[in-house]
């Protein structure tokens, strides 16, 4: 039986572009999205659009990583982030707003944004198909679709006025191109503090890299202007579960082997959380 077009992606169905044409809308035919010419795109049962029909989503957000993820958003450990990423998202956009997350994962970012913005729509974009299952879920006016970041979109030009990337990877041009001129891009990513106590404990973790803000402001220089950044900072206490879970979460769960964290020593109980969030200006 056709899966029917999920209510949150048929309020953002004029967004989508298809993505072999670039130009060509498309338009919902028996569970699938179809352009005028005939490319076709399934519409998961579970309410996400396969935009990478034919390409095969890889992703280190597999089933385990996004479980975690869940439990650990879950805890509000991560609220105050969120908080901060509403604020910059929500300043100064019209009520009938248009957001793309671009890297949505769950949607905890997202639909946060939509609660604040009562006339708003909201699309996220992941190639982790487990993660867009619970992004599909997240909002009653969220919508999502399966796409990778490094690729051209599958958006209309000036089609949004927010564009959030939460610890996402990120594509400036693409960023741009998807941006109304008077919208906002809001970046958020960790500064070299962020799970330090973690990373000191856990030495197969991933480490920040020292020039990631320079290569940032580099990259985003020659599309945007920096509006303002809200440093936020905390130190969050953490169960042991909740550890495993950020852990689990993060891509230090590809290095880390389970076995090394039977050391109960080896897991701090608090942790100093540590990001930056910044609004920026389509030049």
């Amino acid at each position: 039986m056709p899966v029917s077009l999920p209510p949150a992606l048929e309020l953002s169905l004029d967004l989508l572009r298809c993505p072999t044409c670039r130009t060509s809308r498309l338009h919902p035919d028996r569970g699938a999205l179809r352009c005028p010419v005939g490319h076709t795109f399934d519409i998961a049962r579970h309410g996400y659009a396969g935009l990478l029909t034919g390409i095969r989503a890889t992703s280190g957000d597999d089933a385990a990583m996004v479980q975690a993820r869940d439990r650990f958003l879950s805890t509000s450990a991560y609220a105050p982030i969120r908080e901060a990423g509403i604020r910059l998202a929500t300043d100064a956009v019209p009520e009938q707003a248009t957001v793309v997350d671009v890297g949505c994962g769950t949607g905890y970012y997202l639909a946060g944004v939509l609660d604040q913005l009562p006339g708003a729509r909201g699309l996220g974009l992941d190639t982790s198909v487990r993660a867009l299952r619970a992004a599909a879920r997240a909002h009653e006016r969220a919508a999502a679709a399966a796409w990778d970041v490094f690729r051209p979109f599958p958006l209309a030009d000036g089609a949004a006025d927010v564009v959030l990337d939460v610890f996402a990877p990120r594509n400036p041009a693409e960023f741009h191109r998807v941006l109304r001129p008077t919208g906002r891009l809001i970046v958020v990513r960790p500064t070299d503090r962020h799970l330090a106590e973690l990373r000191d404990g856990v030495p197969a973790m991933v480490t920040a890299d020292p020039t990631k803000e320079q290569r940032l402001h580099r990259t985003l220089a020659p599309f945007f202007e920096s509006v303002v950044t809200e440093p936020v900072e905390y130190s969050a206490t953490l169960s042991r579960p909740d550890a495993l879970d950020l852990m689990a979460m993060t891509p230090s769960a590809r290095h880390v082997n389970r076995a090394e964290l039977n050391d109960d020593g080896v897991l701090p109980d608090r942790v100093t959380v540590s990001v930056l969030a910044t609004a920026y200006e389509p030049r």
